[in-house]
């Protein structure tokens, strides 16, 4: 069963979250460093490395829905990232996974040996709110938790 990759784009770095083959559950899987010259290959060859089918990439937008430049600087990156997949790449709305991604982190702080980067959980965070707008409407006793 394949997986879906989902990405956090910023200026810095790119942090990179999977799904397990079910499509459930999100888990935070690296960071690349977006000034690397091979980033976008890197990309690419975790799509294949994980088995990827799709790619969800967050878009910052304003609380009020609009683009933000931000937003625009990630299209573009993703435009050219795009063109060298053999997937499909959907964007979603990632306002406040960042917030999210550091209540995460603070919840589970010394709960692990090696904690994942906050980049990736947001990625994570991005990728289980994609995986659980894409299941029919469930109650919240049965929604699947984020896992690190």
């Amino acid at each position: 069963m394949a997986r879906t990759l989902a990405l956090d784009i910023g200026d810095r770095r790119i942090g990179v979250a999977v799904s397990d083959p079910t499509k459930l559950i999100a888990r935070p899987l690296c960071v690349i460093d977006r000034a690397r010259e091979d980033a976008l290959a890197r990309i690419v060859a975790l799509v294949a490395e994980q088995g990827a089918d799709e790619v969800v990439v967050g878009l910052p937008l304003h609380s009020d829905g609009r683009l933000s430049s931000q937003a625009q600087h990630v299209q573009s990156f993703a435009d050219g990232l795009r063109a060298q997949l053999n997937v499909p790449l959907h964007f979603v709305d990632e306002r406040y996974t960042t917030q999210d991604a550091q209540a995460i982190i603070a919840i589970n702080r010394g709960r692990r040996r090696t904690e994942p980067h906050d980049d990736a959980v947001a990625a994570a965070v991005i990728l289980q709110r994609y995986l659980d707008a894409q299941r029919p409407s469930q109650d919240a006793d049965t929604a699947f938790p984020l896992l690190w």
